[in-house]
């Protein structure tokens, strides 16, 4: 039995890490642990065999006056985390960093594509990374997700903004994006795997097609007994409007599939069960 300690009490992710590896209790002990105060420096790690350090700062918006916050938790505190677990002998620590590292809004992602965050977040999340990449050994394996957009029941951001549009409008724009996205199913069983094997590295797991918003919208608003009308009518508009918040929807952004392989996570649930799930 691996025994596997979760920081991040009310992390979307780390809850549902815990939920999913919880369904096999003869394999995985799972604890979740709040790491807001200083509570955790007094835990005993020299029984865990695996730290998921999901706990971070995001989905606020940022400001001068929240910036340091950013740092102080993404970047600080998740190694101080990771230098305890190996000081204690935890033998594996995977880190959830993000695919803000790159600071692109849109286009396709390659391995050399440079690391270029333009925000605080993606700022603090690679300076963690190349923090807790320095600890690493034969004895510690380091490894590091930078995952695209999570989605499921019960997540924050685009996608629950896109979900309460879909079953409000009859019409929705009709554009042949492409994103990369990633069921949290997909995730934990993703995560599962390089748990079972003990890995070390850095990964990109998404889902193992990209996802078109407009199609993805109206699968929402099916789940829901709705139909809505996709129009190609105002895509000239959408093109002249360079705002970013239309960018990240209506914008293509993905990761070379080679980026993923061979560890594209199973399978769990294809698009369009995903969204079925997510919105029962």
């Amino acid at each position: 039995m691996k025994r596997i300690l979760v920081t991040g009490k009310n992390s979307y992710i780390g809850t549902s890490l815990k939920t999913w590896l919880e369904a096999q209790p003869d394999r995985y002990a799972v604890e979740l642990i709040d790491v807001k105060d200083d509570s955790w420096k007094e835990q005993d790690f020299s029984k865990i065999d695996v730290l998921f350090h999901a706990a971070g700062v995001a989905h606020i918006k940022e400001t001068i006056k929240n910036r340091d916050l950013y740092y102080t938790v993404n970047r600080d505190l998740a190694y101080e985390i990771a230098q305890k677990a190996k000081t204690q002998g935890v033998k594996q620590f995977i880190f959830l960093s993000s695919m803000s590292v790159y600071g692109v809004e849109k286009g396709l992602i390659r391995r050399n594509t440079p690391l270029k965050p333009n925000s605080n977040y993606g700022k603090s999340k690679l300076q963690a990374e190349a923090l807790l990449a320095a600890l690493a050994d034969d004895s510690f394996a380091m490894a590091i997700l930078r995952p695209p957009m999570v989605y499921g029941k019960g997540c924050k951001g685009n996608y629950t903004r896109l979900a309460k549009l879909a079953v409000m409008t009859p019409i929705f724009p009709d554009v042949n994006n492409k994103r990369s996205m990633l069921y949290i199913d997909n995730l934990s069983e993703f995560v599962r795997q390089l748990i079972d094997d003990a890995s070390a590295g850095l990964f990109f797991p998404q889902n193992p097609e990209y996802v078109r918003t407009s199609e993805m919208v109206r699968l929402i608003a099916q789940a829901h007994g709705k139909k809505i009308r996709l129009t190609k009518l105002f895509n000239p508009l959408l093109k002249l409007l360079q705002i970013n918040e239309v960018n990240k929807v209506f914008g293509s952004l993905v990761y070379d599939q080679t980026m993923s392989e061979p560890r594209l996570p199973l399978p769990v649930s294809d698009l369009a069960e995903s969204i079925r799930k997510t919105e029962m």
